[in-house]
């Protein structure tokens, strides 16, 4: 059954339909986790599973479904496809199985990511975390913006991210030494750090537990549309080295340097 977006996207609707979609992916990708799944090496030297795989063809189909017409972005058709010449006014960004590097290594920090472009803006995004089953989501109340979190099967909650404490702490890229990660944490303030894996740093902030996270390294938008619009839903920002929020559908689908902030 056929559904209109806009509508979704207005009453709030979307985030129950993209919450349960995420799960229903992290419920696909769980049974391939620490059991050796096949690991396979793609034109860009980044690893890829059948994990992956199925997840983004689960979400691709369902969405398709739902909103038949909507272009989708998603990672793994891009890996073997190519980019799209243009993309549409409105579109989805997926991310399958972000962090798969540490989801091959059996680590638990690896997420399902699905947003929504419009304008050059990510509107609405959900993050699943399988190992941990949880989920984040831009959502509304009472026509409002918030930012929810719930365990597989529980109700919602609403997080927000916390005032700037008097000694900030950064969140940064598991694959970064300490040096540079103890430089890059106190050019935003933060004299303490943690690394992890994938855009669950988005929702780290995004819930109180963080207050920055700096990257310089490329991402793709993808990596990070998703956590984008749970943190700014919660109250944080996300930007780009020009001071500007980051902006989507940029050629290649690259991104710069950016932040991500909360209070």
């Amino acid at each position: 059954m056929t559904h209109s977006l806009t509508d979704d996207l207005a009453s709030g609707a979307l985030a129950d339909v993209l919450a349960d979609l995420a799960e229903d992916a992290a419920r696909v990708i769980l049974p391939y986790w620490r059991a050796d799944a096949e690991v396979i090496t793609k034109a860009d030297d980044s690893p890829v599973t059948q994990a992956d795989r199925a997840a983004e063809a689960l979400i691709l189909a369902r969405l398709q479904a739902r909103y038949p017409g909507v272009q989708a972005v998603a990672e793994e058709a891009v890996a073997e496809t190519g980019t799209p010449d243009a993309t549409q006014d409105l579109f989805w960004l997926i991310d399958p199985l972000d962090g798969t590097r540490g989801f091959i290594r059996g680590g638990e920090a690896y997420t399902v990511n699905i947003a929504l472009v419009q304008g050059g803006r990510v509107v609405a995004g959900v993050v699943s975390a399988p190992a941990t089953a949880t989920t984040w989501v831009s959502g509304l109340r009472d026509g409002s913006p918030v930012a929810l979190r719930r365990r597989f099967g529980e109700g919602w909650q609403v997080v927000r991210v916390r005032p700037r404490p008097d000694a900030p702490q950064a969140v940064v890229s598991h694959t970064m030494t300490d040096e540079e990660a103890t430089r890059l944490a106190a050019r935003h303030g933060c004299a303490q750090w943690q690394g992890t894996d994938s855009s669950l740093k988005f929702c780290l902030i995004a819930e109180g537990r963080f207050d920055a996270y700096p990257r310089t390294g490329p991402t793709h938008e993808w990596d990070t549309a998703a956590g984008h619009a749970v943190l700014e839903a919660a109250g944080g920002r996300v930007l780009a080295e020009d001071g500007q929020p980051l902006a989507y559908g940029k050629p290649g689908f690259w991104n710069g340097p950016f932040v991500a902030l909360g209070g």
